[in-house]
């Protein structure tokens, strides 16, 4: 260990162990800082996952290996370049923006692949788009439609969204909001092995409390992955769009509702020609996000104008991934009907999702 996480200073000293499930970690504590923490460390790397996990994204976000070394060397000491190299060449499989990385950087500048931008919707949250990737995506011919999706977030970048829904003031509403239950088509949550899992194992390496998982996790996915779009995407429902869908003989019903109905969605991604809507869900085995999921993707049809069909919805950890498509939740039809035997997912509450009345 050669300097704390926090501030980076050197005056550490050991201070014991900590026995987690699968190993026992050597436990610091920062005499500057006055902070206690523990090393993470990947299986058969010989560096601190930190480490490694920064060399990764610093390539990712179009530094090239000699700038890498650079960065690496002034905060943790010389690391030879070979090293970094190989770091990035064994975690290819999983962090794959490393494939597509050249062809990007030929279009755009390092600083030009990210957009940012700050809401303070009742808490604070940084909405992030990959413009680099998300042009990238939409070159393929199934994708091509989805420029309805670039449209939306570039509204989103330069607040020209309604933003005034997000921070109406309304105790009594928000409280209702937390306990509003749906009922939806049952429907067959499908657990699948996903790379996703994998990003999350890697990721989560960088969080120094459990304030800072959802934060890293949204982070390394939009750098490191090769489909990841956006993050923290604010979207909404409106009465209106919930007459259009009723009318197209969408069934589903929200009890107690007041409109809009609004949301961020964590993770964004353009992948097997749909568009894949992913909330990152510490323990995701014990929750159910098919109401949260469903409602962030008709909300984000009705924004975009793009079919329901074009959706895909998962919650997700390190260890599980359950993924869904929303318009069998809602829309009645031969392939939802074999799913009756199913998860009955009749009534959920909307965990982030809040309600609100303009």
């Amino acid at each position: 260990m050669d300097s704390c996480p926090f501030c980076n200073s050197k005056r550490i000293i050991k201070a014991g162990k900590v026995k987690l499930k699968r190993e026992i970690l050597q436990r610091y504590f920062c005499k500057k800082c006055k902070k206690f923490f523990q090393e993470r460390r990947i299986k058969n790397k010989s560096y601190p996952a930190r480490i490694i996990l920064q060399a990764i994204s610093s390539y990712n976000s179009g530094y090239n290996l000699k700038e890498v070394k650079e960065i690496l060397s002034r905060k943790f000491g010389e690391i030879p370049q070979s090293t970094i190299y190989s770091w990035i060449k064994d975690f290819s499989q999983i962090c794959t923006f490393s494939r597509i990385r050249n062809e990007i950087l030929q279009k755009f500048k390092r600083e030009e692949m990210i957009l940012k931008q700050k809401f303070f919707h009742h808490q604070l949250y940084l909405f992030q788009m990959h413009q680099a990737k998300l042009d990238y995506q939409l070159k393929f011919e199934e994708n091509k439609k989805f420029s309805l999706l670039k449209e939306y977030l570039l509204k989103v970048y330069e607040r020209k969204i309604p933003e005034h829904i997000f921070v109406l003031e309304d105790e009594e509403l928000e409280k209702r909001a937390s306990q509003l239950k749906a009922k939806l088509l049952p429907i067959e949550k499908i657990e699948k092995e996903s790379v996703a899992k994998k990003l999350a194992e890697l990721s989560l390496n960088l969080a120094k409390n459990n304030r800072e998982r959802h934060e890293k996790v949204e982070n390394f996915f939009l750098i490191n992955d090769s489909v990841t779009i956006a993050t923290e995407v604010p979207v909404y429902l409106t009465n209106d769009d919930i007459k259009y869908f009723k009318n197209k003989g969408f069934d589903f019903d929200f009890e107690n509702y007041r409109t809009p109905i609004t949301g961020h969605i964590d993770i964004l991604q353009i992948r097997n020609g749909l568009i894949y809507i992913l909330d990152y869900k510490p323990e995701a085995r014990k929750v159910n996000a098919v109401n949260q999921l469903t409602i962030y993707a008709l909300a984000l049809a009705s924004r975009t104008k793009l079919a329901v069909k074009d959706f895909k919805a998962a919650w997700f950890d390190n260890k599980n991934y359950f993924e869904f498509y929303p318009l069998h939740t809602v829309y009645k039809n031969n392939s939802s009907q074999r799913r009756l035997e199913s998860f009955k997912f009749n009534v959920f509450s909307f965990n982030k999702t809040s309600i609100k009345q303009i």
